[in-house]
């Protein structure tokens, strides 16, 4: 029988980096690799979105659309991919439609070729308007699963939400399975259900080595026909991150699947990242932990950034001694709230209402706005409905919405937006910016506005 076709979408420059150290690789710390990737052969190279903007805006003084636009031009031969949360875009609410339309032509246009588009309840309402943009746009939507196990998550679910994601004119499929918990048997069985639904279209493996289930998983897929894996260059895969490119592409070479990256380069690349991961690693943005196996995921399919954040918050509150029961508080909100899968932003959500109820010593006595938001539909449709004495508790009387929320938001946000910024705007993408991330944002505008006043009075006194 032959074999397919194995392509490869790398990740060291978004989920990998994203994974192990927080999304802190700075541009200046890519540029000098980035035409050697180019030539690498890849499927295509996931380089924004996600927690990117956020932090080249927040942390690294960067404009992420002129990072966008940099790398374009340094790998002209790659398919250039991002992630995008659906009506979220890449923040943490629902935005109206027009702005989900503006911000996937703008990303086009400045040079994304892939758009892997998911949401967090993979509810299609969601997912609709941002497939939709990108394929009149030009690019090509991934539309992705967001992968989890339940009662409710079935084969046939799954399938389902499939097909309805083919007609709305994905050019592939990807299951993303964001806490390293899809064991080989299910990712062999759920790749050979899609593959049956829908045997012409491309179908994405994404997972993380945090059970230290991934290459295994990734083998089995393969074998049931998934096209394209997400790997990572070898100084930043394993732990919270993907399986190493080089481990992988070896593996299937020598099983006989046809696998077209150059190796010599790939070692360039290792050779490249090597000590750029060590500098992470000796000044603390690396931590140990995040390298290491976790199979908590497997018991109770908590994320390992999700682990982390739960860890924090009952450190700030002087309860580390109640981590044990915010875990087992976890699955029993998860299953409370109608089996969301545990992905930003219901991973938060979740984890911070299991370690309200610990702390509160009784189940939602605390309830914060965005659990609220949740239970009246602002977030989608939830996969299992919500418990109903657990919906009362927290809503009273208030009934929840009976329409896709993003048609309840205005429609002048960006003319808002664009007035509030006057000036400061130069362009589109500005004000896309402040839309998604205002004061972050504006912080952003103000030191770019400082050094351009710096780069002025130094060129007059150079004269």
């Amino acid at each position: 029988m032959k074999k397919q076709k194995v392509g490869f979408t790398e990740t060291a420059l978004r989920d990998a980096s994203q994974s192990l150290i927080a999304t802190r690789l700075s541009y200046d710390k890519m540029e000098p690799i980035l035409e050697t990737m180019d030539k690498a052969g890849y499927y295509s190279c996931e380089v924004w979105g996600g927690a990117t903007f956020d932090v080249c805006l927040r942390f690294l003084n960067e404009d992420p659309w002129e990072r966008l636009r940099k790398i374009r031009a340094h790998m002209p031969n790659t398919k250039l991919q991002m992630l995008l949360r659906g009506q979220n875009i890449l923040g943490y609410k629902h935005y109206p439609d027009d702005i989900v339309r503006r911000f996937v032509r703008a990303s086009v246009r400045n040079g994304i070729d892939i758009i892997r588009i998911f949401d967090a309840l993979n509810d299609v309402q969601n997912l609709k308007v941002a497939i939709e943009e990108t394929v009149k746009s030009g690019a090509m939507a991934s539309g992705a699963i967001s992968y989890t196990t339940s009662p409710v998550h079935t084969l046939d679910n799954y399938v389902k939400l499939v097909n309805e994601m083919a007609a709305m004119g994905v050019s592939s499929v990807c299951i993303k399975d964001m806490a390293g918990i899809c064991t080989p048997q299910s990712m062999y069985d759920l790749v050979s259900a899609i593959k049956d639904a829908q045997p012409d279209l491309p179908l994405v493996m994404h997972t993380h080595c945090t059970t230290g289930m991934a290459y295994m998983t990734y083998l089995k897929g393969i074998e049931a026909g998934a096209d394209v894996i997400d790997t990572a260059i070898s100084p930043f895969s394993g732990g919270t991150s993907q399986p190493a490119t080089e481990t992988i592409f070896c593996a299937l070479r020598e099983m006989g699947y046809p696998v077209s990256l150059d190796e010599k380069t790939l070692y360039k690349m290792a050779d490249y990242f090597k000590p750029i991961r060590n500098d992470y690693l000796k000044d603390g943005t690396l931590n140990p932990i995040s390298m290491g196996t976790d199979t908590q995921c497997l018991n109770y399919q908590i994320p390992g950034g999700m682990l982390s954040n739960l860890l924090s918050q009952l450190k700030m509150m002087n309860a580390l001694d109640r981590f044990d029961e915010a875990l087992k508080e976890t699955p029993l909100v998860r299953k409370d709230l109608g089996y969301p899968p545990l992905v930003t932003p219901t991973s938060q959500l979740v984890g911070t209402q299991a370690v309200q109820n610990v702390l509160a010593g009784e189940r939602y006595k605390n309830v914060g706005a965005e659990i609220r938001a949740y239970c009246r539909g602002e977030y989608g449709r939830t996969p299992a409905p919500i418990d109903p004495a657990i919906r009362k508790k927290i809503l009273g009387d208030e009934q929840p919405l009976t329409v896709r929320y993003a048609d309840t938001l205005p429609t002048d946000t960006f003319e808002k937006a664009q007035k509030t910024l006057g000036d400061t705007a130069k362009c589109e993408e500005d004000v896309l910016s402040y839309i998604a991330f205002p004061q972050v944002a504006e912080n952003f505008f103000e030191k770019r506005r400082e050094q351009e006043e710096k780069k002025v009075k130094y060129s007059i006194t150079e004269v």
